[in-house]
């Protein structure tokens, strides 16, 4: 009996623990699926779509930002030398400054305190996009010295314009740097800060440096572009008839050379443009007019030497130096 009871005693606590490591067991073997899950997910998803996506934010408001520090990682991802003021500088916008005060006023700061003491990119803007333009004129005039004036022009605002600067600085992250009264930011004021970045660094080094920023970042952009794609040209069979008469050549001949389905829905002509009784060009259209309109574009794209099978831009000549210190002098 005493020996039964000992034994008993000493296998019971065993039993316990025994009971217990099945209970946790049993425990961790469920599936961990809430019931509620499904019909939060569901209303979370109803509410956005009715209330609409959260307004952006800025990555200033956002966790893990410091301002001075990606201000210097800016240059130093482009290898690129800012003067760090100066860089500072030209992303202060007018906006930005007049929000603040207002901002302040409405706080009710002193008069004296309301004032910032920021110097907005105005200058340094207006320096910059002068001395893009001209860089980028030099360089269309150097590699295709045949292009009349007006094309370059047209070259010149395409890639100047709001669209390509704006593209090419979200890209470079100017946007998330930029100071401005509203977000996201508009595409003039992002554009001008752009400008700013290159006048900071047109002051900060070298002009040949900001000719090569210039080349590598906005040139670039021409890379699988059409020459009319970029210049509207309304009469290319009447710019044509200039062309050869500056070069002392017979005004070209229409003469369809091949067509398709012309008694179709969808006719197809060729019509090849002769000059001294030579071809010049051919072009498809689905008419006589189309056709004679797209071989003049082609007869002027070779005239130009903007052909589609041209050879590359050439990043490994020196043009850099003479082209910026032609862009200096022409400012």
């Amino acid at each position: 009996m005493a020996s039964g009871y000992f034994v008993s005693r000493g296998l019971s606590p065993l039993g316990v623990h025994f009971q217990h490591v099945c209970r946790n067991v049993l425990l961790t073997q469920t599936r961990e699926k809430k019931r509620w899950m499904k019909s939060y997910m569901l209303l979370m998803e109803r509410k956005k779509k009715l209330e609409g996506p959260p307004p952006p934010k800025p990555r200033s408001h956002q966790p893990n930002w410091d301002y001075h520090a990606e201000v210097q990682a800016f240059g130093c991802r482009l290898h690129e030398t800012f003067s760090l003021d100066l860089l500072k500088t030209a992303f202060v916008n007018p906006c930005y400054i007049q929000s603040e005060e207002v901002n302040r006023r409405e706080l009710g700061v002193d008069r004296e305190a309301v004032a910032l003491n920021l110097k907005d990119n105005q200058k340094l803007s207006e320096q910059g996009a002068e001395f893009s333009q001209s860089y980028l004129a030099d360089c269309c005039r150097g590699a295709y010295p045949n292009l009349p004036p007006e094309g370059v022009n047209a070259i010149v605002q395409y890639l100047a314009g709001t669209e390509i600067v704006c593209h090419v600085a979200k890209n470079l992250a100017v946007e998330d740097l930029t100071l401005s009264a509203e977000f996201p930011v508009p595409n003039k004021v992002l554009q001008k800060t752009f400008f700013a970045v290159v006048g900071a660094l047109l002051e900060s080094s070298e002009p040949q440096k900001a000719g090569l920023f210039i080349r590598d970042f906005l040139m670039t952009q021409l890379i699988g572009k059409d020459l009319f794609e970029l210049w509207d040209v309304i009469n290319p069979m009447g710019l044509l008839v200039e062309e050869l008469t500056k070069r002392n050549l017979s005004p070209p001949e229409p003469r369809i050379t091949r067509q398709a389905g012309v008694s179709t829905v969808l006719p197809l002509h060729f019509v090849g443009l002769y000059s001294d009784k030579k071809l010049m060009a051919e072009g498809p259209g689905e008419t006589i007019l189309a056709a004679e309109e797209e071989a003049a574009r082609v007869a002027l794209r070779r005239i130009y030497g903007y052909t589609e099978n041209r050879r590359p831009w050439d990043y490994s000549r020196p043009r850099e130096e003479t082209t910026a210190a032609q862009a200096i002098s022409s400012n």
